[in-house]
């Protein structure tokens, strides 16, 4: 396994980010903890969860619980993983009606989520704590009061954010610096070779401000894991069943620039969705994709991404298939 340091921080993370979204939902708690062993084994560090997960299997907070289950086997495995998580989501109980404050980026909801995934994950502290969404009716002075609180108790060692815009990281560092706080040291955001557009302001904004970039959607919800091939075939894939690129095949450019994808693959002698992640693993700024594997197969398929060094031709094809926007600001004007 490679590692690299989380932005500007000292924290040493592993290239592969393991998702654990599908725990609770789609993979039940044992094998869950078969996948955190065989990554742990792998030399994977870096686990991202957030408090909401599990809500879609109908039990908020689930797979945080199963994370915790698994810390509590002892060997060391708390102590190996850098752990993030998120806040953001409407946490009142499953059944319930929403409730004033159970959501967003308030002190009193930041301060309560904490607390609440603390006590779910059986740990007292949490490595990187990460605002789920942009939060539009709370000040940064008051997100940066409560966080410098948590530091200081040592619940949560460093924070980040998830789908901000670049000026949002912008004003949430620029506040921080004049509290002499230490601000954002991640972003984690939707990015891919179908989906480019952060290249136009956020990694910018990201490397300006010295945040490590945590792609989530590697594979634009399967599009870019061998869509087509699996459609021949027979298989079903999140392409079929809801995922996010559910439809996107029905355009016939789309469906064009994806057989033209895997084709190259084919051509290199690459598996469509390992070729995706090494690609991202090229990217400047990028600390590591985030991979949400449901069985250890998928894992120890991402794994194998982190080998593939892709030749400049190679990468020179991808960006003739998918090109992105451009440097900025020349993407905006000239």
């Amino acid at each position: 396994m490679e590692y690299t340091q989380l932005g500007r921080t000292g924290l040493k993370v592993s290239r592969i980010v393991l998702g654990t979204m599908n725990f609770g939902p789609l993979t039940n708690e044992a094998d869950s903890h078969t996948i955190m062993d065989a990554a742990l084994a792998a030399g994977v560090n870096f686990f991202d969860t957030a408090n909401a997960y599990g809500s879609w299997g109908g039990s908020k907070g689930r797979t945080e619980e199963i994370i915790g289950s698994w810390f509590a086997k002892g060997g060391g495995r708390r102590d190996k993983t850098v752990l993030a998580t998120k806040c953001y989501a409407n946490m009142s109980p499953d059944g319930q009606e929403s409730w004033p404050n159970h959501d967003r980026l308030s002190a009193l909801n930041i301060r309560r989520s904490v607390d609440a995934s603390l006590k779910r994950l059986g740990t007292n502290y949490i490595d990187l704590y990460q605002f789920h969404h942009v939060d539009r009716h709370t000040p940064w002075d008051e997100i940066w009061q409560a966080i410098d609180v948590l530091v200081q108790q040592g619940k949560i060692l460093y924070a980040g954010s998830s789908n901000h815009a670049g000026w949002h990281i912008t004003q949430a560092n620029e506040t921080a610096a004049r509290r002499g706080s230490y601000g954002l040291v991640s972003e984690q955001c939707l990015y891919n070779l179908a989906e480019r557009r952060a290249e136009m302001e956020v990694i910018p904004a990201a490397q300006a401000y010295g945040l490590g970039v945590i792609p989530w959607s590697p594979l634009q919800g399967g599009l870019l894991g061998g869509a087509l091939r699996k459609e021949r075939e027979g298989v079903a894939g999140r392409t079929t069943s809801g995922g996010r690129a559910a439809g996107a095949l029905a355009d016939p450019a789309v469906r064009a620039r994806v057989q033209a994808y895997e084709d190259l693959a084919d051509k290199h002698g690459l598996a469509p969705g390992e070729m995706a992640l090494a690609w991202l693993l090229t990217r400047p700024g990028v600390t590591g994709p985030i991979v949400g594997p449901r069985t250890a197969d998928q894992l120890a398929s991402a794994l194998r991404a982190v080998e593939l060094k892709l030749p400049a031709e190679l990468l020179d094809a991808l960006d003739e298939i998918f090109p992105g926007p451009g440097p900025s600001p020349e993407a905006f004007a000239w």
